[in-house]
């Protein structure tokens, strides 16, 4: 493959597909640079890969793009969204930027590959279906060299989107609940897909459009099960399949946390995509290289699972628990904190406090109280209101210890339950850093 010192950008380059294939074309002797919208999370994801900041939502006309690719050889789009958000924007990220890209690639003669997805279709079921297909046929209308791959469901050695769904079901101890179990599911390991890419950008692949898939499907069960047992989780007593309608809610709800900014993998999109089934057809690509892409067994057996792929499972699974209790805890505090304000004003005016003073502090500590409870639900704060959780506790263990010691010795341990909520604080700090 002819990459050496070929000058390559990827869009959406530490997302979970985007890194492994940075990663794949450096290997091959490209110069990758990265195209992402934050520094930070580049940096940490990416390590020394020059970094382009910028946002697709900001650059929906093609002059936008003209000084990205200043020297560049070759685009690889991997920048994706599952569902509208406060952060996303489908017909941005998906058509309207890629559509002014394909346009300015074509003016520069720059070739294109384009990370699409099974499904998209200009009538499918969902905006992200629908945005891909759109952003896809602009590419097509461009004149711009492209390759449109299409991955079926991916699995790689890290874990986002659908990956991490499988694994977090994976840890569900004793039971195993499933939807649409019976769903036929078409997997692509990440090796091949990067293969693939690799393939576009070196011009060892034809131009034209390739389903990325194994050559049968499995159903969404069986997937599951390979996922249990590379995972090394004991197969499950009881497999629940759960109703239409409580995935229905489920999605619903997981829609409502997608305003506060969750991206969590179960809102409707996916849901949707899942019930139609991941199928495509291998044909196309297996005659151009002559060669099938591997199966799930075959995936599973060149990755590596260890301790902290279970370990990760379980804690995301945890993490709505955990967030959820953080929650109603500090704003179930501060809330008792108003109800009970002459109990609560007592205890400090028995410490010498005026009446004043011990009034004005009860309702502020607890319209602090409520204000963390509240900030923990908003998804880009939830890091630091967990860091803000403990502090708080800090100043109340301290102040406590020495305004009225005696409430150390209190039957009801209204202290010392302060403890194990700084202690979970502290172990949701981490859950909740950004990818």
């Amino acid at each position: 493959m002819q990459l050496a010192n070929k000058n390559v950008l990827v869009l959406g380059a530490y997302g979970f597909i985007g890194a492994a294939v940075t990663r794949s074309l450096r290997a091959e002797g490209a110069r990758v640079s990265a195209f992402v919208r934050s520094g930070k999370s580049a940096a940490q994801v990416l390590g020394d890969v020059p970094q382009i900041q910028g946002d697709l939502r900001a650059c929906l006309q093609s002059e936008d793009w003209d000084s990205h690719l200043q020297r560049i050889d070759c685009v690889v789009n991997c920048a994706g969204a599952l569902q509208d958000g406060p952060a996303d924007d489908l017909e941005a990220v998906h058509h309207t930027a890629i559509a002014a890209l394909g346009r300015a690639c074509a003016d520069k003669a720059i070739p294109i590959v384009q990370i699409s997805a099974i499904g998209a279709e200009p009538d499918a079921d969902t905006d992200f279906m629908r945005t891909k297909a759109a952003g896809d046929a602009a590419l097509r209308a461009c004149g711009a060299p492209l390759w449109i791959l299409k991955p079926g469901l991916v699995i790689g050695q890290s874990d986002y989107g659908g990956t991490a769904l499988l694994r977090m079901l994976a840890a569900v101890p004793l039971v195993q609940p499933i939807a649409f179990p019976d769903t036929p599911v078409q997997c692509v390991g990440m090796p091949d897909l990067c293969r693939a890419v690799v393939q576009g950008v070196a011009q060892d692949l034809p131009q034209g459009a390739y389903d990325l898939v194994e050559d049968s499907p499995s159903t969404l069960s069986d997937v599951l099960d390979e996922t249990r047992k590379w995972m090394g989780f004991p197969a499950a007593g009881v497999t629940v399949a759960v109703p239409g309608l409580v995935t229905g809610l489920i999605s619903a709800f997981a829609d409502g946390l997608g305003h506060l900014g969750w991206r969590s993998p179960l809102r409707s999109n996916a849901m949707t995509v899942m019930a139609d089934g991941v199928v495509g057809d291998p044909k196309p690509y297996r005659a151009v290289t002559g060669q099938s892409l591997a199966s799930l067994p075959l995936i599973y057996a060149g990755l590596t699972c260890s301790r902290e792929h279970r370990l990760a499972a379980r804690m995301s699974l945890l993490m709505p628990l955990v967030v959820t209790v953080l929650s109603l805890f500090w704003l179930l505090s501060g809330l008792f904190g108003l109800i009970s304000l002459p109990t609560a004003a007592a205890t400090l005016t028995d410490a010498g406090w005026s009446m004043a003073m011990a009034v004005a502090s009860v309702l502020f500590w607890s319209f602090v109280d409520i204000a963390l409870g509240l900030a923990v639900l908003w998804r880009p704060w939830a890091a630091r209101a967990c860091l803000a959780q403990v502090a708080v506790a800090m100043v109340y263990l301290l102040s406590a210890s020495f305004t009225v010691p005696g409430l150390w010795l209190d039957p009801l341990g209204s202290l010392i339950k302060i403890l194990p909520a700084m202690t979970l604080s502290l172990i949701a700090w981490p859950l909740l850093q950004s990818r």
